[in-house]
């Protein structure tokens, strides 16, 4: 396989020009405008950060792209599945509530907003894995799959479970039902935390497996030997009382999430844009965000996933850390044992490497990539 072009852009600007305007012009000079675009429906995926987070895309990036779009007459909307944990995010209203109290609203960004996966999280599509090892099917939101062209936004950062965040989770991840994030993370079966269980009833209602008892007590329990890992449960639940316990070893959850991004690209024209700024150690998903390991880096795009987040991660891996952040304070602790790896000495357990080479693997895209500056 050739190597796939990444085009880079750093923060800088002159007077006059934003840095909007500099986004606009790396991804046409990174070829978006070669994909027919013409009264076509368009998934911009992106996260809408949780609440309390202050880490995520502000709002005038999304408008920015969403902006070319329109100008090659596509038809964009903004685009998220719901959470697998509770939280502000694990049902539609909620969701499009988080969205709007963090800027994204029509006005803000151009577009309307659409949950991929439903109300609950449960509207999805199975859709085949080419050469999937681990998931031959995928659940993906059906908002994301009935998209004619989807675009990748994604806020590149750390990650405590995958090492970074970049393209390949915001859309194999992201862009997963309830269900198809438990099928990620191992088919776990979820647990309730009894002092929050109000004994409504209301899981056992949405239950597809009939797998949710009641105790003397009037508390929910789950017979794991009859749950099927569908999640349904923790989206019905409205006292937070449901959650996933069971975590794939860091490695396979990689795997799976290629997989998963495989599903939501195959076939269809894809395009995709990462933004290294405000680099937070863990996940927008937090309702809060620690001070970023790097320094803002620069603005990314290419047509391969796997292209993108390699060179994401080799300009991250090259940039000095912050001294006063996760990772600068586990550097300069005594008897550290350093791992030469940002990812890596800042949450020690990941595995990220296993993506990309999985998703090479796979046909997904390239680890072998052409830096172009965009001035």
């Amino acid at each position: 396989m050739e190597k796939a072009k990444v085009y880079f852009s750093d923060f800088r600007t002159r007077v006059g020009v934003s840095q909007g305007v500099k986004l606009q012009r790396l991804i046409r000079r990174a070829g978006i405008d070669q994909i027919d675009f013409e009264g076509k429906f368009v998934a911009i995926k992106m996260h809408f950060g949780e609440l309390g987070n202050f880490a995520y895309l502000r709002p005038n990036y999304v408008k920015a792209v969403a902006d070319v779009i329109k100008d090659l007459g596509g038809k964009p909307f903004l685009t998220d599945c719901n959470t697998l944990y509770p939280g502000s995010r694990k049902n539609a209203p909620d969701h499009l509530a988080n969205a709007e109290m963090n800027g994204f609203n029509s006005v803000t960004t151009g577009c309307h907003i659409i949950i991929g996966d439903g109300l609950k999280g449960t509207d999805d599509v199975e859709v085949p894995v080419q050469n999937g090892e681990f998931c031959k099917t995928a659940l993906i939101g059906r908002a994301v799959m009935d998209a004619d062209v989807v675009i990748s936004l994604s806020h590149f950062k750390g990650h405590e479970e995958t090492g970074f965040g970049g393209a390949i989770k915001n859309l194999g991840m992201g862009c997963a039902s309830r269900a198809g994030k438990m099928h990620q993370h191992n088919d776990g079966t979820p647990r309730v935390d009894p002092a929050a269980c109000r004994g409504c009833r209301r899981c056992a209602a949405h239950c597809g497996s009939d797998a949710i008892l009641y105790g003397k007590d009037g508390k929910a329990r789950i017979d794991v030997n009859l749950c099927k890992g569908c999640g349904r449960c923790i989206g019905a639940c409205a006292f937070d009382a449901i959650s996933n316990i069971n975590d794939s070893a860091g490695d396979m959850l990689c795997r799976k999430m290629a997989e998963y991004t495989q599903a939501v690209c195959f076939g269809r024209p894809c395009f995709h844009i990462s933004l290294i700024m405000d680099v937070s150690p863990n996940c927008d998903c937090h309702g809060e965000n620690d001070a970023a390991i790097l320094p803002n880096i620069g603005m990314l795009a290419s047509f391969d996933p796997v292209a993108l987040d390699q060179a994401c991660a080799d300009l991250c891996q090259q940039a000095t850390p912050v001294r006063n952040s996760q990772l600068g304070d586990n550097l300069a602790r005594p008897g550290w044992q350093c791992h030469h790896d940002h990812f890596k000495d800042s949450n020690p357990n990941v595995h990220w490497k296993e993506t990309l080479a999985h998703g090479e693997k796979i046909g997904l895209g390239t680890r072998e990539y052409e830096l172009i500056t965009v001035k």
